[in-house]
C-alpha cells in the first residue's frame, strides 16, 4: 500500500501537514482497518488496572491541588499497543504541568520490570513531589511503591474506576493512538518501538499545545525558573 502524507489535527485545534505526518504514516487504510476491528479506545488497558487485594492502596493526593511548575506531579499509566500479530504494552510517565513525556517503556509481557525500568529512568532525570497512577497491580506492588517512596516521592492513586483522576496521561494516550497507532499496522515490536519513539520526540519537541499557550512540552518543561531576589 502506498504511503502518503496525511493531515493531522494538532492540539492547537488547526490542521497541519506536519513533520509527524511524514515520519509516522504508513498507510491511509490504517485508520479504517483499526476502526473495523474495534480498536478505537485510547484508554488504558483494562487488565492492567486490576487490583491486587493484598497490596496497599494509597490515597489520591491531587484533588484541589494547584500545580504551578514542572516536577510537582508526574502521572503514569499503561496502555496496549496493537501489532499485526499480537500486542505490546506501553507505560509512560508524564509531567502534569508541562505535559512532557519524561520516560516510557515498551514490553511484550505485563511483567513488572518494564514499569520499574521506566520509573527508574524518570527518577534519574528529576524527582517529582508526587507520582500518580491508577490502582492497578503494577502500581500497588511493593516493588513499585518502595522504589517511589525510597526516592522521597509521594505515591498517589486514582479513585477506583476514576480514569479522569489521571486525565493528562489519558490525553497522551488519545493523542498517541489517533496520531500514530491507528494510522499504522505495526509489523513488529521493533517497528512499533521506532515509530512510538519518533512520536514522543514529536510530541515533546514539535507539537504545540493550546493549554501551554501554543508552546511545546519541552519548552515549558525546561524553561528557566525566575526567582525573585529581595534586596
Amino acid at each position: 500500500m502506498k504511503s502518503t502524507p496525511n493531515t493531522l489535527f494538532t492540539a492547537t485545534g488547526g490542521s497541519t501537514s506536519s513533520y509527524f505526518a511524514m515520519v509516522c504514516l504508513k498507510s491511509q487504510d490504517g485508520p479504517t482497518l483499526y476502526a473495523r476491528n474495534g480498536a478505537t479506545s485510547h484508554l488504558s488497558w483494562s487488565q492492567s488496572s486490576k487490583r491486587d487485594l493484598q497490596h496497599r492502596v494509597y490515597p489520591y493526593l491531587l484533588k484541589g491541588l494547584a500545580i504551578t511548575r514542572p516536577y510537582e506531579v508526574f502521572g503514569t499509566d499503561i496502555t496496549s499497543i496493537r501489532l499485526k500479530g499480537g500486542w505490546l504494552y506501553l507505560v509512560a510517565i508524564i509531567d502534569w504541568y508541562s505535559r512532557y513525556v519524561v520516560s516510557w517503556e515498551l514490553s511484550d509481557t505485563l511483567e513488572e520490570e518494564f514499569v520499574l525500568k521506566a520509573v527508574r529512568r524518570a527518577l534519574a532525570k528529576g524527582r517529582p513531589g508526587i507520582l500518580n497512577s491508577d490502582q492497578g497491580s503494577h502500581f500497588t506492588s511493593p516493588q513499585y511503591t518502595e522504589l517511589v517512596l525510597g526516592a522521597g516521592v509521594k505515591v498517589s492513586m486514582d479513585g477506583r474506576g476514576r480514569a479522569l483522576d489521571n486525565v493528562f496521561t489519558e490525553r497522551l494516550w488519545r493523542s498517541l493512538k489517533y496520531e500514530c497507532v491507528y494510522i499504522n499496522e505495526f509489523e513488529s515490536p521493533k517497528e512499533a518501538r521506532r515509530l512510538i519513539a519518533e512520536y514522543f520526540e514529536f510530541y515533546n519537541n514539535v507539537r504545540l499545545h493550546q493549554a501551554l499557550d501554543y508552546r511545546t512540552p519541552a519548552q515549558v518543561h525546561f524553561e528557566p525558573v525566575t526567582v525573585a531576589v529581595v534586596s
